[in-house]
């Protein structure tokens, strides 16, 4: 008999400028949730953000700590799509996040 494995992706990282900013804008400009935020010390903060009824794939969101860092904020996947955000009506979603004032690069 073959066993079956059930994996997941759990938590997704996003290297930030600001943690602070960067909860401000997912959760009042996206609405997304704050599931987590727990101070780890030194600075650093293990920060879980997921969009409404997402019940497993979090965005964990990483302060930038190095000029490394720093340098890929805004551009962690050379230019390419890196997230893709399912809704079960895009229309509703898309008018409530320009009523938040997201900046779309161009219109659906």
């Amino acid at each position: 008999m073959e066993t079956r494995k059930c994996q997941s992706i759990g938590y997704v990282a996003l290297v930030v400028r600001d943690y602070d900013e960067a909860v401000e804008y997912f959760t009042n400009a996206l609405g997304f949730k704050l599931v987590e935020d727990t101070p780890l010390g030194g600075g650093k903060r293990w920060v879980l953000l997921a969009p409404p009824g997402s019940v497993e794939t979090r965005l964990l969101i990483a302060q930038a700590s190095t000029p490394e860092q720093t340098a890929r904020i805004g551009d962690q996947t050379g230019g390419r799509v890196s997230f893709f955000l399912h809704t079960d009506d895009f229309q509703r979603d898309y008018r409530e996040m320009l009523a938040r004032g997201v900046k779309f690069c161009e219109s659906p």
